[in-house]
């Protein structure tokens, strides 16, 4: 905005004889007129006189004209340059880069506009890419910056000069900034912004990846699901291929597609099994395909940059084993088929505890006196007090227990025993064989430690084991109150629910058309454990169907606390593996896919994760440590020790160095108990690795754990070639500034002076003396004898 002048007179003593002589002037010039037949003529030789003479007398009061400028060398003027790997591209047409355009700006602005600058302001030079910083005269330009923090830039600058007259900031950019998240930031404070665009909209070529995210998936056969989004410019109707390849080159899957039209995007989706558990990291990459004579031949000549062209990916698969704990009130089938199924998944493992006799009354009189011990045991095995088989006590089989101490003395009774466990699974089991005590440490072990519970419907399970009001049934997803005495009308259909369709770990097949083909193909059930309706936020995944058509939940499940509870109807799921072997080895894949999704989310003693540092323009990460006891509780003064391990691609394979290994030091968090943090600044595209061990202060293991993270800066900032003029433009306006056309840019500075700055100095200008005002009075006199002259007037 261009600061207002006005005018102004200094001779103001005369204004009244000036007006005076005006007015007499005036009178007797009517007064010569006076009965005359002059008629137009007349009176426009009177406005001409009136003219000439009213100029004449302004020339006697000494005009002025008034304004305001900012006041040479007192206020500061910040030129910040884009100094990112951005400026290297060459846009469609054009033999020099963004960044070779910049300089040559900045080249022949040093004896034009940016000489002029330096007249009127003390000018400030910048630069910045993932960070800010000063430059002497822009010789330190090289391009090479990972990232455009320019939003940080301009923050910075108007931080770094406040209670200082900044006048403004000429901003040198094509506008892609890599630090804005949604809106942009309060710009109180800030001052003028005038960004220069940089670069050329149009006839772009180009193809990229975005919107890279990975999902770890309970679907047996795709564990991780790999998704993005292909754009392109000037390359619509090209064909494509998208390839995914391992740490050792190895193309892992390959899709072929066409490139979008300019502006539009293609979705790419790979599912991926990695063969190893935790953290493994791949690379994605599309080319374009032209065809030649001997076939498809890879290449990207005409494109603008490569660098976005690959993206690394991170897959995290879990880490385990995870232990969970089988507990029946009867041997059965059941736990046959689904031990069988988790043998064959290194992740889970299988522990159970089969009662095979249930507790008897005592008996008032014994064999002898004080023995409390069954008198037909006398003479076989250990019979000493403790190991002897009670009347009162199960006769309970442990199968696969981690060692010989591990639930000797039946189901855990304290959060040591229970809690090294991942989920529970109960079935056929009356509520009455867990004690009050273990019936609350079981819901506290889902509600506060995270577990899994999984009930299966065994005649003795939910309402027919007395569940009703109990701790564990008030956990369960379904009322066990609601209950109509319903009998089963012959064989039962499996069929999955709305919800059950949109979840991969419910489904068998990766399409719905060999979905439905397989449930059509199960065979029927014939015992089911009635149970009321599904209980508000629970998800009914399957039900079945009786021959009347009427439906009754079979896999509901629902969030409990921290953890997650289901509950299984069916009572003969291994009527479904007896069909054929094809059925029974989807049987033992669902048993597998249920039971991942159980413990998929359970926390383990030590866990450890990575967020990105918000705002940080560096791609700084937080790493956090989580510690607990053995009762899962926050553990404070542990000794952690945590590595950080890059994964950087290298053509067909990946590298890693020992020497790169870094350890890095961990300090509690002041404001969460348990938790101890580190920040990680990355240096370089690559797949980054953390490890974690932590020590009790007894120096015993308390757990491992391992995280991982991408870091991908120059794929972030090649994300988009287009500038970001409209960016650029909010920014302009928001901040009171205005685009500049690089081809203007010497007009611009000529006329910055007159711009609102915060130091201004007045200044005048006399108009008395214009030769302009002399002309006019002149000219009007002139004119008005030729009007006389002309018309024939006295």
């Amino acid at each position: 905005m261009i600061a207002e002048g006005s005018i102004s007179l200094s001779a103001t003593n005369w204004l009244v004889p000036l007006g005076a002589a005006v007015a007499i002037t005036l009178l007797l010039m009517f007064w010569g007129l006076r009965g005359s037949r002059a008629g137009a003529a007349g009176a426009g030789s009177v406005v001409l006189k009136l003219i000439a003479l009213t100029a004449l007398a302004l020339c006697l009061a000494e005009p002025l004209w008034n304004g305001s400028r900012a006041r040479p060398g007192a206020n500061v003027f910040a030129v910040l340059a884009d100094n990112s790997q951005g400026m290297q591209i060459h846009d469609a047409g054009r033999t020099t880069s963004r960044g070779e355009d910049l300089r040559e700006l900045l080249d022949r602005g040093r004896v034009g506009w940016l000489g002029t600058l330096g007249d009127g302001f003390e000018v400030r030079r910048y630069l910045f890419d993932s960070r800010l910083q000063s430059s002497r005269d822009f010789t330190d330009l090289d391009f090479q910056g990972r990232s455009s923090a320019m939003i940080t830039a301009l923050r910075s600058l108007a931080e770094r000069y406040q209670g200082h007259p900044l006048a403004g900031i000429l901003l040198l950019t094509d506008g892609n900034a890599t630090d804005l998240r949604g809106q942009l930031p309060s710009w109180k404070g800030m001052p003028p912004v005038y960004p220069v665009v940089l670069g050329d909209a149009f006839r772009l070529k180009d193809v990229s990846i975005r919107q890279l995210t990975t999902e770890r998936s309970a679907f047996e056969d795709a564990p991780v699901v790999v998704q993005a989004r292909v754009e392109s410019h000037g390359f619509g109707g090209t064909p494509l291929v998208a390839r995914l390849t391992d740490q050792a080159g190895k193309s892992i899957q390959e899709q072929s597609l066409s490139a979008p039209g300019d502006g539009g995007g293609s979705p790419l989706r790979f599912q991926i099994k990695p063969t190893a558990a935790g953290v493994s990291f791949f690379e994605l990459g599309v080319r374009t395909l032209a065809e030649s004579g001997t076939g498809a031949a890879v290449t990207n000549s005409a494109e603008a940059t490569l660098a976005n062209n690959t993206r690394i990916v991170m897959a995290d698969r879990g880490h385990g084993p995870h232990r969970i704990l089988y507990v029946s009130g009867r041997p059965n089938w059941e736990f046959k088929f689904l031990n069988r199924a988790l043998q064959e998944d290194d992740q889970l493992q299988l522990v159970g505890l089969i009662r095979v006799a249930k507790r008897e009354p005592k008996f008032e009189f014994r064999g002898r006196a004080g023995e409390t011990g069954n008198p037909l045991f006398r003479g076989f095995g250990d019979q000493s007090r403790e190991g002897a088989e009670r009347y009162d006590q199960p006769v309970l089989s442990r199968i696969n227990p981690r060692d010989a101490l591990e639930l000797r003395s039946g189901f855990p009774r304290t959060a040591e025993e229970l809690y090294p466990f991942s989920a529970v699974i109960v079935d056929d089991l009356e509520a009455g064989f867990f004690s009050a005590d273990q019936a609350a440490l079981l819901q506290r072990f889902v509600s506060e430690r995270g577990g899994g519970f999984l009930m299966l419907g065994g005649m003795e399970s939910f309402q027919q084991g007395d569940y009703r009001r109990t701790p564990i049934g008030d956990m369960l997803p379904v009322y066990l109150d609601r209950l109509e005495e319903v009998k089963s009308s012959g064989p039962m259909r499996f069929a999955l629910g709305r919800e059950g369709w949109l979840l991969p770990w419910a489904r068998i097949r990766d399409n719905e058309s060999d979905e439905r083909a397989r449930l059509e193909g199960m065979p029927h059930f014939e015992v089911v454990n009635r149970v009321g309706d599904a209980k508000p936020g629970a998800s009914v995944v399957a039900t079945v169907a009786d021959e009347a058509g009427q439906d009754v939940p079979a896999l509901v499940v629902q969030r409990f606390g921290l953890g997650r509870t289901a509950a299984l109807t069916v009572g003969d799921v291994w009527r479904w593996g007896m069909k054929d072997a094809a059925s029974h080895a989807d049987m033992d894949k669902g048993w597998r896919q249920l039971v991942r999704w159980l413990v998929s989310e359970t926390p383990n003693r030590v866990d450890l994760s990575a967020e990105p540092v918000e705002g940080d323009p560096n791609g700084a990460m937080r790493i956090q440590v989580r510690a607990r006891d053995a009762n899962y509780l926050p553990l404070d003064n542990a000794a952690v020790t945590l590595e950080v391990e890059p994964i950087v691609f290298r053509g067909a394979k990946t590298s890693t160095n020992q020497s790169q290994i870094l350890r890095l030091q961990v300090e509690p968090s002041g404001t969460e108990p348990g938790v101890y943090e580190a920040t990680y600044v990355p240096r370089q595209t690559a797949g980054y690795r953390a490890r974690v061990t932590v020590h009790d202060t007894a120096h015993a293991e308390v757990g491992r754990a391992e995280t991982g993270w991408t870091s991908d800066l120059a794929a972030e900032e090649f994300a988009s070639l287009v500038p970001n003029r409209g960016l650029l433009e909010q920014i302009a306006r928001t901040t009171g500034g205005e685009v500049v056309p690089a081809s203007k840019l010497d007009d611009w500075v000529k006329h910055l002076a007159a711009r609102p700055a915060p130091v201004m100095e007045p200044w005048s200008r006399p108009l008395w003396n214009l030769p302009a005002l002399f002309a006019l009075a002149m000219g009007c006199l002139v004119a008005e004898w030729g009007l006389r002259r002309w018309k024939g007037l006295p």
